[in-house]
């Protein structure tokens, strides 16, 4: 599909040039894969197996601090998303008006209408609920 492999998110690319990887981190040359043969020396050996073990003691506490650092940034963005979009859809309360007195208004009296204490479940009324037609 011709896609640049830097936009789709779940590449290497992309996670390499978003700063979501640790690239730059010296610990991962000592991954790379060595194919000089070494002749075999019991010393060189130990020293070897001691220094993979410092190697990925070291490399495991700074993916650590890493993916801390990450963790904080996203944690201040998803904050500050919540904090707009709280004031976004926030409902403004706005201070009522002063009331003018009603004295320069008419007053209204509410219309009281009788009402009839028949029910709809009484049989024989021959209306549905209660209702009379003018």
């Amino acid at each position: 599909m011709k896609r640049n492999p830097r936009k789709v998110r779940w590449t290497k690319a992309f996670r390499k040039a978003a700063g979501k990887e640790m690239t730059i981190d010296s610990t991962i040359d000592f991954e790379k894969r060595r194919n000089v043969p070494v002749r075999y020396d019991r010393e060189l050996i130990q020293t070897t197996v001691k220094a993979m073990k410092r190697i990925a003691e070291i490399k495991h506490k700074r993916e650590h601090v890493f993916w801390k650092h990450r963790m904080a940034a996203s944690r201040e963005k998803l904050r500050a998303h919540r904090k707009k979009k709280a004031e976004k859809s926030s409902v403004k309360l706005v201070e009522p008006m002063a009331m003018e007195t009603t004295e320069t208004e008419p007053i209204r009296e509410k219309i009281r209408v009788s009402a009839k204490s028949r029910s709809a479940l009484v049989p024989g009324e021959g209306r549905s609920m209660g209702m009379d037609i003018d």
